[in-house]
């Protein structure tokens, strides 16, 4: 959670630790999408008109939409940037990287799902995701001459993919 509160400090400490992808998803990512899925039931508490069968549909939407973004956005970030991915820790760290991002927009979905009205403050908030992405970039070598395209396209891609992968329901 570090690289979400401090980026700079966290990214500094994903540099000097050894952290593994697999333990990123197994520790941090796949509960959280799992915690995200059972959120998708909180509106029964207090929407009337919300039946089990769609709150199952939406678990299910949520939970596809994440897991599929970050398989697709570490395909298409690797097609755009094939540097990145050259070695195998070159591509733990673009995992890394696009795992702690969608980490952050999960939360956002979790307290989007608690709240009984709209929280018009996280599509803001999403857009926090390029401030994530633009200290992040150092962290995986990007030149600063290549910056600004990188985080256009990676913030692009983390932002659109699980919005797109959920409204296609």
């Amino acid at each position: 959670m570090l690289v979400v509160v401090s980026p700079r400090i966290g990214w500094d400490e994903m540099n000097r630790s050894s952290v593994k992808t697999s333990d990123i998803l197994s520790k941090a990512f796949f509960p959280m999408l799992i915690f995200l899925a059972l959120t998708a039931f909180a509106p029964l508490i207090y929407d009337a008109n919300l039946t089990f069968v769609s709150a199952i549909i939406s678990s299910i939407f949520h939970f596809s939409a994440y897991f599929l973004s970050y398989y697709l956005v570490s395909y298409l970030l690797g097609g755009f940037y094939p540097e990145l991915v050259k070695t195998k820790a070159g591509k733990g760290r673009v995992n890394d990287f696009i795992l702690f991002n969608l980490i952050y927009l999960m939360f956002l979905s979790i307290i989007e799902n608690l709240l009984p009205i709209d929280f018009t403050p996280g599509l803001f908030m999403m857009l926090y995701v390029i401030w994530l992405v633009n200290v992040g970039a150092p962290y995986l070598g990007i030149k600063e001459e290549k910056k600004n395209k990188f985080v256009f396209i990676a913030s692009a891609m983390l932002l659109v993919a699980p919005i797109f992968l959920h409204l296609i329901h």
